[in-house]
């Protein structure tokens, strides 16, 4: 954005604020590192044209979308809408262009360029076409239901009470929209980190399952999510190995699909609830720690012991039929 201003201009409508245009705020304030307004940027609240016309960007206000100049409003005829004709509001028209670069500003700069476009792809079907929903009344998916606490919701609340003092007068709710402003930015925030680590984890499964010698055995040298990449990858896996925050090191069982407690297969029958010295007697790994008396779950105290046992289930257990 090349401002017309030494210190930009950002515009949205006066008076109760909803959701869309606190998040917009939140995504231009993040994708172009603007810190706070009357430090590096003007936040004007008003529903005055003359006022708005003199905007570098304008928001869910003015009657106009064209993002080549930066007008972001969705109430007039003819606004945008998605492919499947979800009307967007004006949190979803300035994700669309700044969307990316708000998500980048987060994101670790190593991650960036890993990360950001898919990133930004998953919070606009998961978060950002949400609140478009919720802002027109229109789902594709069946009628809008109230949540008490979803992120409309709570930003809704920010708006001053019928008989607060900051009700009335022409700052009328600005500084509930700031306090707004910081609780969407900090959900943004962890959000966006959230992804990051998955999409990481996503990765390092990946990486590792690659470079081992058995694809039905996923060796991992730290904890993290592993099962959705498994899913998602259609990998054979049937055990994992990796460490616990106890010292130990786990074998775990993979579920037949997600969200089953059954397994592909289940660690040996003769396994089952042993611990210690009797587990290790039974297998013949030195090391062995416990088997699950529902057999989903295994340890050891090494790295190796734990992928010795993995490798004697490989060759002995039956697979369960599902």
């Amino acid at each position: 954005m090349t401002s017309a201003h030494p210190r930009p201009i950002l515009a949205t409508h006066s008076g109760k604020f909803h959701c869309d245009e606190v998040f917009a705020y939140a995504v231009l304030r993040l994708a172009l590192g603007l810190s706070g307004p009357g430090v590096d940027h003007t936040l004007l609240r008003t529903r005055k044209p003359n006022l708005i016309e003199t905007a570098d960007i304008v928001w869910d206000v003015g009657s106009i979308f064209d993002a080549a100049l930066n007008r972001f409003d969705h109430h007039q005829r003819g606004a945008p809408v998605r492919p499947d004709e979800t009307p967007f509001s004006s949190a979803g028209l300035v994700w669309q262009v700044y969307g990316e670069r708000a998500v980048t500003a987060l994101l670790p700069p190593g991650d960036s360029a890993r990360f950001a476009a898919s990133v930004a792809a998953e919070l606009d079907t998961s978060l950002v076409r949400r609140i478009d929903e919720i802002d027109n009344g229109v789902s594709a998916t069946g009628p809008i239901k109230r949540d008490t606490l979803g992120l409309a919701t709570l930003i809704g609340e920010f708006n001053p009470t019928w008989d607060d003092s900051d009700a009335n007068g022409p700052a009328a709710g600005d500084a509930a929209f700031l306090e707004a402003t910081a609780l969407v930015t900090a959900t943004l925030r962890r959000r966006v980190d959230n992804l990051r680590a998955r999409h990481a984890a996503e990765a390092a499964v990946l990486a590792a399952h690659q470079t081992g010698d058995d694809p039905r055995l996923l060796v991992l040298d730290t904890g993290m999510p592993w099962k959705n990449a498994v899913f998602s990858h259609d990998l054979p896996v049937l055990f994992t190995v990796s460490p616990a925050s106890n010292g130990n090191w786990m074998i775990d069982t993979m579920p037949p699909e997600p969200g089953s407690f059954e397994q592909r297969l289940p660690l040996p029958a003769s396994w089952a609830g042993l611990q210690a010295e009797d587990l290790a007697q039974e297998t013949g790994v030195a090391d062995a720690v416990f088997v699950h008396v529902r057999r989903f779950v295994g340890s050891a105290k090494s790295r190796a012991g734990a992928i010795e046992l993995a490798r004697k289930a490989l060759a002995t257990a039956e697979p369960v039929n599902n």
